[in-house]
């Protein structure tokens, strides 16, 4: 992961080189959400499946580096006064605050385009029918069906009283589906087609929601210094979460069902698959 985080802040820092003209606040922008902090897990997950199919490490990164810009793209809009309103993400002001709110959204629009336009490179993949796949693959991630999708459901939960389905459905939109994103693309990158890839679908799906639930269950009981922003926000927003619906201990115990679920779906792989299933105990195990 820390490898992993390293090759994604290099070339975040190539791609964002600060321009000498009235550009430059959008840059610098750009720059403070994407290099620096987070666990860079989407990368990592992208790098691993890849690497089940033999993919070139440097082709891999740049799709990688696209998931992560998409994602910080999410975070920079979802942190926005009219979103979340938060005011810390990875340890430091979040991007709204350091450069005011039209910068910040035009920054997450600009990381927004960039992940496409590195799908779309030759450079990512030779093949432009692996390129177009990963292409759709991200977008059906980021809209409506996905993460714009699983944030509109978020914002309504703090009006509405949401069931288990409900709330299970919100998380496979707003987290699961980028997650799913990141192991479908690594093997499309691996020309996998889409019926070998049951398997990982399955092995994502499961991820995504384990995340998740560990998420709620850092928000109760985790530190905000090592999580680097703002906890117990959705108890105090009132909206439901695995916790409030579950309750801890059967939380738990859900999300460690899940892990080993996850990793079940991966038995047709050798050691080659390690990686993906320490990623697996890693989401229930992390202290951010």
């Amino acid at each position: 992961m820390g490898r992993v985080a390293t090759a994604v802040d290099r070339q975040f820092d190539m791609l964002l080189e600060i321009p000498d003209d009235a550009r430059r606040k959008l840059y610098e922008a750009m720059r403070h959400a994407a290099i620096g902090g987070g666990k860079r897990l989407r990368p990592l997950l992208v790098m691993a499946t890849a690497r089940l199919f033999n993919v070139d490490d440097s082709c891999a990164l740049r799709a990688a580096t696209a998931v992560e810009a998409l994602h910080v793209y999410s975070l920079i809009h979802d942190d926005l006064p009219c979103m979340d309103d938060d005011e810390l993400r990875r340890g430091k002001p979040t991007t709204h605050v350091a450069f005011g709110e039209a910068a910040a959204v035009l920054a997450g629009d600009a990381l927004h385009a960039i992940a496409f336009e590195l799908l779309a490179d030759e450079r990512t993949h030779h093949d432009p029918f692996v390129r177009a796949e990963m292409t759709a693959c991200l977008a059906r991630a980021a809209g409506p069906s996905g993460m714009a999708g699983g944030q509109m459901m978020d914002l309504v939960a703090e009006k509405s009283t949401f069931d288990l389905p409900t709330v299970t459905r919100l998380q496979q939109l707003k987290t699961g589906a980028l997650i799913a994103a990141c192991v479908e693309i690594g093997a499309i990158l691996g020309r996998v087609n889409s019926e070998g890839r049951t398997s990982l679908r399955g092995y994502a799906h499961d991820l995504g929601l384990a995340f998740q639930i560990a998420d709620d269950i850092l928000d109760v009981e985790g530190d905000e210094e090592k999580a680097g922003k703002a906890l117990h926000k959705d108890a105090d927003a009132g909206k439901e979460t695995f916790l409030s619906l579950m309750g801890l201990e059967r939380a738990k115990d859900q999300a460690q069902m899940l892990v080993d679920q996850a990793k079940s779906h991966l038995k047709a792989y050798g050691a080659e698959a390690d990686l993906l299933r320490a990623i697996a105990e890693y989401t229930i195990a992390r202290d951010r």
